[in-house]
């Protein structure tokens, strides 16, 4: 009873650790200050590389797994601005890892909405809650559910669960994941109906039908590496920001090996005969939408084309380079005038003297 106690006492601290969402300033300051930590972000709009970065503030980001990846994702989402953040996990450090982390990153950057969740998702009870979550608006009445949900669990069964409530909703996800030697990882941009699921493509060993909980070997764990984790949580976060400030290519997988420093990439298309019935729906709701969003692709490549067309030169400029369309005759140079008798004569007379002499 006691432990109950202590723990509803800690849950309560995080909750006074989280920022009233009333008195969280929208706005995002350009002012090259010290005390501004918004100023080298804004920079990014003033360069040109991103049309809007106080939009930012506009988006919320899920993340399903506090771990080594997830973590450090969040942080990263924290500090660049984002405006919700909902934590996902059940795992505890003293304290949920979700209060934990709700804690630090409120230190962090208060301006954040932060949620959590400390549940297991591949429960029964578990998923309804998550699903639910993902649908809900925000305790500050800014935003309906979520804009991306990002995966950073370690087991197939939690990455499955992450999938069918996403196929559900039609919501977009990336996913992520490190090796178990530590040593290489990936992320993959998940678009229900218009990539493949993480059904449409299991993994060789559970395409098999081997039980994922036997291939962990009793007294055996897998490795950890941060530097690891840290770069493949930096590519997700990389990719999350163009995802939603629309700038950049966004990677649809991206691997890394760290052995080689190398970077592979692909794309993955769905499987019409994909074993997930919610996946199969949105694959047809996709096929049903492409002739309009194909038409509106194409009016758009038209009008950048016919603005590119009508680009006029400044006032009084009327080429800037000459037509290689026609030939240009060359100027006849222009001369004084015919030379005259007396003056050949003056010249000859001067040439005989130089050659007497």
């Amino acid at each position: 009873m006691e432990e109950e106690l202590r723990a509803l006492l800690r849950d309560l601290d995080a909750l006074k650790q989280r920022p009233d969402p009333a008195a969280i300033d929208r706005d995002m300051s350009a002012e090259v200050v010290d005390s501004n930590p918004y100023s080298r972000l804004m920079a990014l709009q003033r360069m040109g590389i991103v049309d809007n970065y106080e939009r930012i503030r506009d988006y919320s980001v899920a993340i399903v797994g506090i771990g080594g990846v997830g973590s450090v994702a969040a942080e990263m989402l924290t500090r660049c601005g984002i405006g919700r953040l909902l934590l996902y996990d059940y795992d505890t450090v003293g304290m949920t890892k979700t209060d934990a982390a709700v804690q630090t990153l409120s230190g962090i950057n208060p301006d954040v909405a932060l949620e959590s969740y400390s549940l297991n998702i591949t429960t029964v009870k578990g998923f309804e809650t998550f699903l639910g979550s993902l649908k809900a608006r925000s305790s500050d009445g800014h935003n309906t559910g979520v804009d991306l949900v990002l995966s950073c669990v370690d087991n197939y069964e939690a990455r499955m669960v992450v999938n069918q409530a996403c196929n559900e909703l039609g919501q977009t996800w990336m996913e992520s994941g490190v090796s178990e030697d530590a040593v290489s990882g990936h992320i993959q941009l998940l678009v229900p109906g218009e990539t493949a699921c993480f059904a449409c493509a299991p993994p060789l060993v559970v395409a098999s039908g081997v039980d994922e909980r036997t291939l962990k070997r009793e007294g055996v764990c897998a490795a950890s590496l941060p530097t690891t984790m840290g770069v493949v949580a930096g590519l997700l976060v990389q990719n999350a920001l163009k995802y939603l400030l629309k700038f950049g290519q966004v990677s649809p997988y991206l691997g890394y090996n760290s052995l080689k420093d190398y970077f592979p990439t692909m794309e993955m298309k769905p499987n019409p005969q994909c074993s997930n019935p919610a996946c199969v729906q949105r694959q047809k709701e996709y096929m049903q939408l492409k002739p309009a969003r194909d038409a509106a692709a194409k009016a758009k490549m038209e009008a950048e084309a016919s603005a590119a067309d009508e680009y006029s030169l400044p006032e009084g400029l009327v080429r800037e380079l000459p037509n290689a369309d026609s030939y240009q005759e060359p100027v006849a140079p222009v001369t004084s005038g015919a030379i005259d008798d007396d003056d050949l004569e003056e010249l000859q007379r001067q040439l005989d003297a130089l050659n007497s002499s």
